[in-house]
């Protein structure tokens, strides 16, 4: 089944976690990104994102690579102030036609909380029945272990194409 992993990510927990996924999955990799970045660090970063997350802004993204030929749509993002990110929401909208009638699948990567949320977002964003599976890591760039890397194969033997 081809599959895209598409993910936005700020502090690159994300972005290892798509990276991990597409390896197991052998699924294309596609990195979404804002032409205008986010204030990475202290106080901003929580303000500008979270404000932004919370209000379904749209940011204008840089180019990237999306063919409506995938049948599935894994879906990777951090957790700002309990949705999924703004860049995210960015490509669902560009792309809404091309996403119609595929399979999907999410992950989200927090400091903590519940993604339980995002995951119902992402699912009405894209207008899908349901998920074929979920995902939640805890800051896994930052305390990487062994749990985290079993809940990745999971992920992907739920998919059904997991790669050793």
């Amino acid at each position: 089944m081809k599959t895209a992993v598409v993910y936005y990510s700020m502090s690159g927990n994300t972005r290892q976690t798509a990276e991990k996924i597409a390896e197991k999955l052998g699924a294309d990799l596609i990195r979404i990104e804002p032409v205008r970045e986010y204030p990475s660090k202290g106080l901003r970063k929580f303000l500008w994102g979270g404000k932004s997350a919370v209000m379904g802004d749209t940011p204008a993204l840089r180019p990237y690579r999306f063919d409506d030929g995938y049948e599935r749509i894994v879906i990777g993002t951090p957790l700002w102030a309990g949705v999924f990110s703004p860049p995210i929401r960015s490509f669902i909208r560009e792309n809404q036609s091309k996403l119609t009638g595929k399979r999907f699948a999410a992950f989200v990567c927090c400091a903590g909380g519940n993604a339980e949320k995002a995951f119902v977002k992402i699912k009405e964003a894209v207008g899908a029945g349901d998920l074929e599976a979920r995902l939640t890591l805890t800051d896994p760039k930052d305390h990487p272990s062994a749990e985290n890397d079993e809940k990745i194969k999971a992920f992907c033997d739920k998919l059904g194409s997991f790669r050793e």
